[in-house]
């Protein structure tokens, strides 16, 4: 199991639209930033969900935008992976350096995904599959850094933590990192006794809901633009919109039928980009 699983839990959170005759996640546009505005009520606003807003504009830091700043609204039929490509509807006035150029990767590797593109004839409206950075490109790295790349613990905001362990008494299973197809890996950690999942720090829940495959699913949201993520449960204890306080339980969690351990995936998130749950819990 890894990052795409968060794909799919971004893609379960849309909501409702509200105001500035936004589109609700429905048709692919922009949206320009004006005096007052942060990311996360722009998403709310649009009836986009923030991390899925972060995922469309990752060259975009949520503390520093600027009025007149354009931010990407994804439409239904596009798609931002945890890893692999994204699936992008074209825009009025877009070519495939502009294209490149938002996401982090390049003309050719667009051109090289996508069998018969006229890069001189793009149409508003073509679907296209755009890779996920360039593998030897450090700025594309950091462009694409939401799904791609870890927060080192010196991006942390300052005087976040520290959080309390999820599970009482549990065995880390395993940690944090890549794995050997240099993909993300979120931490999976085994129960004690205890098999209560409990909130590391007080939020708001933004998704508690099941998933093929993952079970239980339970989103927070926390102070300072940080996320917490609680996975493969078999009960779940709150409910969307419910805020909690650290300790809340959350979830119960589901026993592996071949290992015979209760075991729970644990993701953190600053800004929708995964960090080391070590560097913040304690």
């Amino acid at each position: 199991m890894h990052y795409r699983f968060l794909t799919l839990l971004v893609l379960l959170l849309l909501t409702g639209c509200a105001g500035r005759g936004m589109s609700g996640g429905g048709e692919a546009g922009y949206i320009t930033v004006q005096r007052g505005d942060t990311m996360s009520a722009i998403a709310r606003q649009a009836g986009v969900p923030l991390l899925r807003l972060q995922r469309f504009n990752p060259g975009v830091r949520a503390n520093d935008m600027r009025i007149g700043q354009q931010l990407m609204l994804p439409g239904r039929n596009e798609r931002a992976p945890g890893s692999g490509q994204y699936r992008y509807s074209v825009r009025s006035g877009d070519t495939l350096g502009r294209i490149a150029g938002h996401f982090g990767t390049s003309s050719s590797r667009i051109t090289a995904a996508n069998n018969g593109i006229d890069p001189n004839r793009l149409r508003v409206g073509q679907m296209l599959t755009v890779p996920m950075g360039s593998a030897s490109a450090s700025t594309a790295s950091r462009a694409t850094g939401a799904q791609t790349t870890a927060v080192p613990a010196s991006a942390l905001p300052s005087g976040a933590g520290p959080w309390a362990w999820p599970l009482r008494g549990a065995q880390v299973q395993r940690e944090f990192g890549r794995d050997g197809r240099n993909a993300l890996q979120p931490m999976l950690m085994s129960a004690g006794s205890d098999h209560t999942a409990r909130a590391v720090a007080s939020g708001t829940v933004r998704f508690a809901g099941t998933m093929r495959q993952l079970g239980g699913v339970v989103i927070v949201h926390h102070d300072k633009n940080l996320q917490s993520v609680y996975a493969q449960c078999d009960r779940i204890n709150v409910s969307n919109g419910q805020r909690v306080s650290a300790g809340t339980p959350v979830c119960e969690v589901r026993r592996d039928s071949g290992t015979g351990r209760h075991d729970l995936l644990f993701d953190t998130r600053n800004a929708g980009r995964p960090f080391n749950p070590r560097q913040i819990v304690r």
